[in-house]
């Protein structure tokens, strides 16, 4: 039966539907296996493996071969003599290779430390491995090497719930000389197949193990290729496989030099923020994917890896924000593909509505048999908004009025999504509460179950509007209307909107803010317009917006920076002060990359200079604990509680807009902005970060060189000439 007078709320959002109704897939593993905090991931486009620091993946556990979001190999363990190998050294050689370097424990007739074994990962085009071992007894061993695999070809949105047992409809087709497993999988119109090939073939399969019988000489050295190959699908763009001596060998071509040639480039007397902008400029390639079934295909990078390795409305439109003097391609596309997908009808299992832009997209089992609504699924109520603000941004650094002419359509057809479809009760605030049973209970960046809670730390109803989608609402009208008096030509509707973003700042102010505690912002209304009051980072998106007052911007700076927001390493997500406060909750108190550098665009953008660098030189610090890559998020634990950041358990690394904080940080401490068509800097650079330089920054399709240090700086074009031709 259905609930009877429970309402919905982001924890169980359609209580009104029967069990028979519902999909049973929301229970999530909390805490799934784990391959350990030196797991290794390599990826290219649409696949990843993720495996623990020996190179195995264990049956049950989060990893193993995922592919367009299946997983092909669910176990991958490499034993010698019946035995784990012990790792010496192990972790990414780039991104999408990597080599781990074993040894033997102490075994019936064979020393510990007697066998070398290494092991090369790489995926192109599928996983390939190459196993090398070298034996240093007095005597010739007799060697078991065994590689057992298997598959449970579960959809990815299963590998952090729960994985149904298909092994009922897998079927194998090992091949007797050893030289191949074959896995195949089929359900409904749904095939997949895994092959493994070995080269030299095995002596024998056992089960599902490959066992190579070996004798090996003292000083003997020996090696086998595994590949699993990757089918294709028809709309994919798939590179040619490379071998091990070009991934691996010292005169290997290496693409992330290729990518960077064409990237601006930093230099500064600060190494924390030169090495931190390298490796989001690297990050950013490592995670680029090539989305070809969408109606205007295009190449971005990808959410996160590995759970999000795949196009996100909210995260591509923030990461293309942060990366916009980088080059226009990754705006451009991101608007162009995301406007090619943008809703047509009302489909409530899809939480589709007309003019709304896409949440995420897959393509697993789940989706495409109609379980999951991911095709795409539009469930989010800010990534409308920020699409318009992308396309406003991308105007005022390239001056292109026909790009923008031709995106009309789609921009009006946003804003009548924002004032028809995203107030679900016309009280003039963009609400979300989903419609579809499987669809998210939380529709803002703060999307899991609890991401928005009370102070008492009780879950509000809905539908809930959140503070920062009411400022990116305000941002998206007020750049829409200077769009309108500029390339559009539509000076009434710029009127219109600018009286409408005037009233939205106005009662917004009057709904939203709090006199206690020193004053600040709820982060919501909830469904019967209660002020969800716990204190949180989305204040700092506000500062972004513009929407908050001057006279309450000092207030909102003070709060940010405080001990109960501000960790040392960063502004936590959630204030410390509230009791739902947990400084290892998704949402809940960590401290988040992107976050931040949006904070600090933001205090920068009311003049809190100093509180924006100090954030900047948080997170610059707290890369050098983790080879100065940021990841997704890390723990909100105050910088008293350790030396270095503390983890968060299953942060995705890299990931996109975390990758793109360090780019938007530099822009920040550059006080570098387009304004009127023109590149103006106005630096405010810590004397820890000392000279600044930036050569061939993108703007107005020209390239520029600037240098700057402390409050002093200068730009001038680059003698260098710009190449980019956009598709017509």
């Amino acid at each position: 039966m259905a609930a009877i007078g429970r309402r919905a709320t982001p924890a169980d959002p359609t209580p009104h539907l029967t069990p028979e109704d519902q999909i049973p897939a929301r229970l999530v593993r909390s805490l799934p296996p784990e391959l350990g905090p030196n797991a290794v991931a390599v990826l290219q486009a649409h696949t990843f493996m993720y495996s623990d620091v020996v190179g195995n993946v264990s049956a049950g556990s989060i990893g193993g071969l995922v592919h367009d979001d299946t997983r092909f190999v669910d176990r991958w363990e490499l034993t010698l003599n019946g035995a784990p190998l012990m790792v010496l050294r192990s972790g990414q050689e780039e991104p999408s290779a990597a080599a781990f370097f074993l040894t033997n424990p102490e075994l019936p007739g064979l020393p510990a430390n007697h066998v070398g074994v290494r092991r090369q990962r790489f995926v192109d085009g599928g996983l390939h491995e190459r196993i090398g071992l070298q034996i240093f007894t007095g005597e010739p061993v007799p060697i078991e090497l065994r590689l057992t695999v298997g598959t449970d070809f579960a959809d990815l949105f299963e590998i952090k719930e729960t994985v149904r047992d298909r092994s009922a409809q897998i079927t194998r087709a090992h091949a007797s000389d050893g030289s191949r497993l074959v896995f195949t999988y089929r359900n409904d119109t749904f095939e997949a197949r895994t092959v493994v090939e070995a080269h030299p073939a095995a002596s024998r399969v056992d089960g599902d193990a490959l066992v190579w019988d070996l004798r090996l000489a003292p000083g003997q050295e020996w090696e086998c290729e595994v590949h699993v190959p990757l089918r294709a699908r028809p709309e994919e763009l798939r590179p040619p496989s490379r071998p091990f001596d070009e991934v691996f060998g010292r005169g290997a071509t290496d693409r992330r030099a290729q990518w960077r040639a064409i990237l601006p480039k930093l230099c500064s007397d600060n190494e924390m923020l030169h090495r931190t902008w390298e490796q989001g400029a690297m990050d950013q390639l490592a995670i680029q994917i090539e989305v070809r079934r969408l109606r205007q295909p295009g190449i971005f990078p990808a959410a996160g890896t590995p759970w999000f390795l795949t196009l996100f409305g909210r995260d591509t439109l923030i990461t293309a924000y942060q990366l916009i003097g980088s080059g226009p391609r990754l705006p451009r596309e991101a608007l162009q593909s995301l406007a090619g997908e943008q809703g047509r009808k009302v489909d409530e299992f899809r939480d589709e509505e007309p003019g709304k832009i896409l949440h995420e997209i897959r393509s697993g089992e789940l989706t495409q048999l109609g379980i999951k609504p991911h095709n795409p699924y539009y469930g989010t109520a800010d990534a409308t908004q920020l699409w318009l603000i992308l396309l406003s941004e991308y105007w005022r650094w390239t001056g292109e009025d026909e790009f923008v002419r031709g995106l009309r359509d789609n921009a009006y057809a946003a804003l009548r999504w924002i004032d028809e479809y995203g107030d679900l009760d016309g009280d003039g605030y963009v609400e979300y509460a989903t419609r579809s049973p499987q669809g998210l209970g939380n529709q803002c960046w703060r999307d899991s179950w609890d991401g928005i809670r009370f102070a008492d730390g009780s879950i509000p109803v809905l539908p809930i509007a959140t503070c920062e989608i009411q400022g990116y609402t305000y941002d998206a009208k007020l750049r829409l209307a200077e769009l309108a008096d500029g390339p559009l030509q539509d000076p009434e509707l710029a009127r219109r909107l600018r009286a409408a973003a005037d009233e939205l700042r106005d009662r917004f102010n009057r709904d939203f803010w709090i006199d206690d505690r020193g004053g600040y912002y709820a982060v919501g209304l909830d469904g019967d317009k209660q002020q969800i009051d716990s204190m949180t980072s989305n204040m700092g998106h506000l500062l972004w917006s513009g929407i908050v007052p001057p006279d309450r911007a000092a207030v909102i700076a003070r709060q940010l920076m405080s001990e109960d927001m501000f960790s040392g390493w960063g502004v936590r997500t959630t204030s410390a002060a509230e009791r739902g406060y947990n400084p290892i909750g998704y949402h809940t108190g960590t401290v988040w990359p992107h976050d931040n550098s949006i904070i600090a665009h933001g205090l920068a953008r009311y003049g809190f200079r100093k509180e924006a660098n100090r954030i900047i030189l948080a997170m610059l610090e707290a890369a050098t604990f983790s080879n100065y890559r940021l990841p997704e998020a890390f723990s909100g634990y105050d910088r008293s509680h350790s030396r270095a950041p503390v983890p968060y358990p299953t942060a995705c690394s890299p990931q996109a807009w975390s990758a793109g904080a360090p780019i938007l940080f530099n822009r920040i401490l550059l006080g570098l902005e387009p304004r009127n068509g023109q590149l103006t800097l106005d630096p405010d650079i810590p004397e820890q970060i000392g000279r600044i330089t930036l050569t061939n920054t993108h703007a107005f399709l020209k390239l520029w060189n600037l240098e700057a240090r402390g409050t002093q700086g200068h730009i001038r074009p680059s003698p260098e000439e710009f190449h980019f031709a956009p598709e017509p």
